[in-house]
């Protein structure tokens, strides 16, 4: 997966399509991710002893990955490939302008 935790990303569609946000957590099983502020649900939850309230709590879902981009600061939204330096060390390049991301 191309795309991990702390990366800034775009939505390029449903229902938040458009908006950005950072990647809180990325699930490489389900090839997911969960950014922050977007795809929320509400969830009605009952008070535990971990949690003393209970209520309707909004919750961050999960995205399929191929549904962001990651984005570069000079390109915007961008597809991620890797290229290998000369000390043998694997980094993630933008595709549009080749810089590192």
């Amino acid at each position: 997966m191309r795309i991990h935790k702390g990366d800034r990303v775009q939505v390029l569609s449903g229902k938040d399509r458009g908006k950005t946000g950072e990647v809180i957590r990325a699930l490489p099983k389900e090839q997911k991710v969960i950014v922050a502020g977007v795809n929320i649900a509400k969830r009605h939850t009952r008070p535990t002893r971990a949690t003393t309230q209970g209520g309707i709590i909004d919750k961050d879902m999960p995205l399929p990955v191929s549904a962001v981009a990651l984005i570069c600061g000079k390109d915007g939204p961008t597809r991620v490939a890797y290229k290998i330096d000369a000390d043998g060390n694997k980094r993630r390049v933008c595709v549009k302008c080749g810089e590192d991301l």
